[in-house]
């Protein structure tokens, strides 16, 4: 694996963490929109649930993988956090934290740190070609 796919892990990570809090919103909107028809007459004991409950226990099992996976992102970030902590040059540690841990843009990244753009994507490059020496010679 090379170091920018092992720093890319948490991105893809949180992406899949704020795609299922979207599903959650529309789940919770799906519930809110399911009416409960009240009647006298015994309910049908064969029927299924109600969209409601389905949607509940959706949006449960939901919240469940979101809180193993925050787990599982927070531990990342700190395993990724000393990986980048190796790079000696502080310079390329600050552009691998902007980029990788806090999922900054390249344009907020050149702004922030007073760089070009272009400049950027070269340090970029030699950081993580100093990373990747890292992480091989330590395997």
């Amino acid at each position: 694996m090379t170091a920018k796919e092992y720093l890319s892990q948490a991105y893809y990570l949180d992406q899949r963490i704020n795609s299922k809090i979207e599903q959650i919103a529309s789940l919770n909107e799906l519930a809110r929109k399911a009416t409960v028809t009240i009647s006298d007459m015994p309910g049908n004991p064969n029927r299924g649930k109600s969209a409601m409950a389905s949607a509940v226990e959706r949006i449960i099992d939901l919240e469940a993988e979101i809180n193993a996976e925050v787990e599982k992102l927070v531990d990342l970030k700190v395993e990724i956090t000393k990986a980048i902590k190796q790079v000696e040059d502080r310079n390329y540690q600050v552009l691998l934290e902007k980029r990788y841990l806090c999922f900054q843009t390249w344009e907020d990244i050149s702004a922030e740190l007073g760089w070009g753009l272009r400049w950027t994507h070269v340090l970029h490059g030699k950081a993580l070609a100093e990373l990747d020496e890292k992480i091989n010679n330590a395997h």
